[in-house]
């Protein structure tokens, strides 16, 4: 299969159809509307083959299409027909989530794109989960994207940057769990150093992403669909046990009522309340 990728940055838009046209750059900017980032990137891509089209948007994503008008770019994303307008089957997905599929290489994964603002995304065991960290508070009202997009470093300077990088990649990494932590986007050639439990990644694994996005379904799911709620269990039978003493769960076909329940995952959970202590019978004088 065939792959237009589109990576959406805030100075850029690169296009690649991997494996067969090297990577193209067009600009970006303020002024980038919808209509006018398609009149581009067409007048770029003329005469290239492809099948599908992958964008990487810089904005929230829900059911592979723009659900929010971007930050950093001009309006008109939102319901705009893009399979119509390519001709081809199109899926969005978040540009951090984009690179963070390309960058995957197992476990628990925490990507943050340091380019004009700050791209976020988290893959767990080969799932992608676009975040919206950017806009959290971090400091003094101040957003985590405040302190280490370019505003940040146009405003604070290299070094109080770089700390700043190392204090956020720290924070996010530990409040995620993540195992490791890839830190890509245009702005990391700006770090002397890497922050501990992290690794740079390279721009190159957006258009990787971009592939996967139609190569590996699971993934595709996570990036395009909002979380689907789990169908809810059956409840359980429960009647209230005596003051102070709380129930006790119990496995059915087990006999008995002091009976320890069995193992997650085995038979159906049943709730029963403990048998009362039999009354004492009073002594005949």
């Amino acid at each position: 299969m065939r792959v237009l990728v589109i990576d959406i940055g805030g100075n850029n838009v690169k296009v690649a159809v991997p494996g067969r046209h090297d990577v193209v750059k067009v600009p970006s900017g303020p002024a980038l509307t919808a209509r006018r980032m398609l009149s581009t990137v067409r007048r770029a891509t003329a005469g290239w083959d492809y099948d599908v089209v992958s964008v990487g948007y810089p904005g929230v994503v829900v059911n592979g299409v723009p659900a929010e008008e971007p930050v950093n770019l001009g309006r008109g994303w939102v319901g705009f027909d893009f399979e119509g307008a390519f001709g081809r089957p199109v899926r969005f997905i978040n540009d951090a989530a984009m690179q963070a599929l390309g960058s995957y290489e197992g476990g628990r994964m925490l990507f943050l794109g340091l380019g004009t603002g700050l791209g976020t995304a988290l893959v767990v065991d080969g799932m992608v989960l676009p975040l919206e960290v950017a806009h959290l508070p971090y400091r003094k009202g101040h957003s985590y994207e405040d302190h280490v997009g370019r505003a940040g470093f146009e405003r604070f300077g290299r070094k109080r940057w770089r700390e700043f990088v190392a204090e956020v990649t720290g924070l996010l990494k530990h409040a995620l769990q993540a195992d490791y932590v890839v830190l890509g986007g245009g702005n990391v050639k700006e770090l002397r150093e890497i922050p501990a439990g992290a690794r740079a990644g390279a721009n190159a694994n957006a258009f990787l992403g971009g592939v996967r996005l139609w190569e590996a379904p699971a993934w595709a799911e996570a990036a395009v669909h909002p979380v689907k709620t789990a169908t809810p269990r059956k409840r359980t039978r429960e009647r209230a046990g005596r003051a102070g003493r709380g129930p006790v769960t119990k496995t059915r076909g087990t006999r008995g009522t002091g009976r320890a329940a069995a193992p997650a995952g085995r038979g159906t959970a049943v709730t029963l309340t403990p048998r009362r202590p039999a009354p004492r019978r009073r002594a005949r004088g």
